[in-house]
């Protein structure tokens, strides 16, 4: 079964469209078709995320609502304890929990919407993929 690290940004447009690659993704994961790799770090910055004004305006759920989604989610992730880390190698603090996760937790790729972000990825063997593309191997 893949194994993938998700970057928060595919969190939020899956719960701001279901037309995307993104809900696509949420939705295989809920139904087990692959494993989502998260650091204790890395699901406190989904639950931020999520629960920023903007985003739950854009989303449309309440604070209660995204605790809900948030233990849903807990239950479908695969917890990674953190042996390593590199810090700093990409611009971001945020996305460095996604590197962190992936390279820990022997991912199979890194999936987000911004791969510039993540370039020095490559040299962790962890390939970087969009939406679209994890999707064509997903669930191979």
């Amino acid at each position: 079964m893949k194994r993938a690290a998700l970057d928060t940004n595919i969190l939020t447009a899956g719960l701001r469209s279901r037309r995307g690659a993104s809900f696509v993704i949420l939705t295989l994961l809920a139904q087990g078709r692959f494993r989502a790799l998260v650091t204790t770090a890395l699901f406190l910055e989904y639950e931020a995320v999520l629960k920023r004004p903007e985003q739950r305006e854009a989303h449309g759920l309440n604070i209660d609502e995204i605790d809900g989604l948030l233990q849903e989610l807990a239950a479908l992730l695969e917890p990674v304890d953190v042996h390593f880390t590199w810090r700093p190698q990409l611009a971001d603090p945020a996305d460095e929990l996604v590197l962190e996760a992936a390279v820990n937790g022997q991912a199979d790729a890194l999936v987000t919407h911004n791969i510039r972000d993540f370039g020095p990825a490559a040299r962790f063997g962890v390939p970087v993929l969009r939406p679209a593309e994890f999707l064509q191997g997903a669930i191979k």
